[in-house]
């Protein structure tokens, strides 16, 4: 199911509560980033838009970088197998063939999503879109590797990419 799309003139001049319900899903389970943004308006762009969106996050403060980042499910995790993810979060995963993972497929992932976090302290976060599953995979096990602060750097440059395709997707032109 497609996301009902709107015009940048449309967010524009929408009132704030109705930018921010429809701005809340850009960043998963983070409306403030929506709710900033809405006093900066109005934006000349879609890239404006992303870059004001994404410079919010990246000055709010490791706390709430670390929330955001902790607000992503893992990948076909515990939320996807019970159908709790957010409508943006369910189509990325299906259309990566998550859902189609093989037995073998799914009880890596999970490995992998334990091991990840054991070591860093949040979930991985891919922008899966473009990825199959055996990409994903190998995303995952090569970004083990990586310190901490590189995995918090990716998992940001992760999170702008799909806040990113989620307004492609949001906004027609």
């Amino acid at each position: 199911m497609k996301a009902m799309q709107y015009t940048l003139d449309q967010l524009n001049s929408l009132s704030t509560d109705a930018f921010v319900a429809t701005l809340s899903g850009i960043f998963e389970h983070s409306p403030w980033v929506a709710e900033i943004a809405a006093r900066q308006r109005p934006f000349a762009s879609i890239d404006e838009l992303h870059r004001s969106m994404s410079q919010i996050v990246e000055t709010s403060g490791e706390d709430k970088q670390l929330a955001l980042i902790n607000a992503h499910p893992e990948l076909a995790g515990k939320a996807a197998v019970r159908g709790e993810l957010t409508a943006e979060s369910t189509r990325e995963q299906s259309g990566a063939g998550l859902a189609q993972c093989t037995q073998a497929e799914f009880d890596k992932l999970h490995a992998l999503n334990h091991a990840y976090r054991e070591k860093f302290g949040f979930p991985f976060i891919l922008a899966v879109r473009g990825y199959d599953r055996h990409g994903i995979i190998a995303n995952f096990e090569s970004r083990m590797n990586n310190s901490r602060a590189d995995e918090m750097r990716a998992s940001l440059d992760q999170i702008y990419r799909i806040a990113r395709l989620r307004l492609d997707d949001l906004i027609g032109v």
